[in-house]
């Protein structure tokens, strides 16, 4: 099936109508939220569990190409906000369909400042939902092993471990182990 549209002809990116959940809006990234996303990935507690070593201060380099990622062709870059206050972030999340649509790999973050809240399992719910409409079979979501909370997420979601990997972080030495979690749609 193909993504939905709001009926005006698509372009090459992988934008979507804003996915609504109980108390959020995931829409679609913009250039503004560049600096936001930049600021959560390299927070020193959220960065321990992603593949980059965080940044203490933002490459303007990196701020340009993260601006770019509401345009990206293959993989879909929302911001879920607060539907009461849509002002209010309150991480990143992302999919990219894979198999021609009948997996949809996800991912989500979330601020610090809204952990313990139920946003991540909220965020990849409203994923998983999406992802049905448009005739997906699965989604997956890999998780660091050492993230105990991330790992609850993919469960709650109804996701069982399927495959195990190692990657070397990188610009460092540091071995990190993830966990596949596919979910039936």
């Amino acid at each position: 099936k193909p993504l939905e549209s709001s009926g005006k002809e698509r372009d090459r990116t992988m934008k979507i109508p804003p996915i609504e959940t109980p108390r959020l809006l995931l829409r679609g990234f913009t250039k503004e939220d560049a600096l936001w996303a930049f600021r959560i990935w390299n927070e020193p507690e959220v960065g321990k569990y992603l593949p980059d070593e965080p940044m203490l201060e933002p490459d303007p380099e990196y701020i340009r190409e993260l601006e770019k990622l509401g345009d990206d062709e293959e993989c879909c870059y929302l911001i879920p906000t607060m539907k009461e206050r849509p002002e209010q972030r309150v991480g990143t999340c992302s999919f990219l369909p894979l198999d021609e649509g009948k997996t949809y790999d996800l991912a989500y973050c979330v601020h610090p400042d809204f952990w313990k809240q139920g946003y991540a399992t909220e965020m990849a719910q409203g994923m998983i939902e999406y992802a049905r409409r448009q005739g997906a079979e699965k989604a997956t979501i890999w998780v660091s092993a050492e993230n105990a909370a991330s790992c609850r997420v993919a469960e709650k979601c109804g996701g069982i471990r399927t495959a195990e990997k190692t990657y070397r972080k990188r610009n460092t030495d540091l071995v990190m182990k993830e966990i596949r979690y596919e979910i039936k749609c």
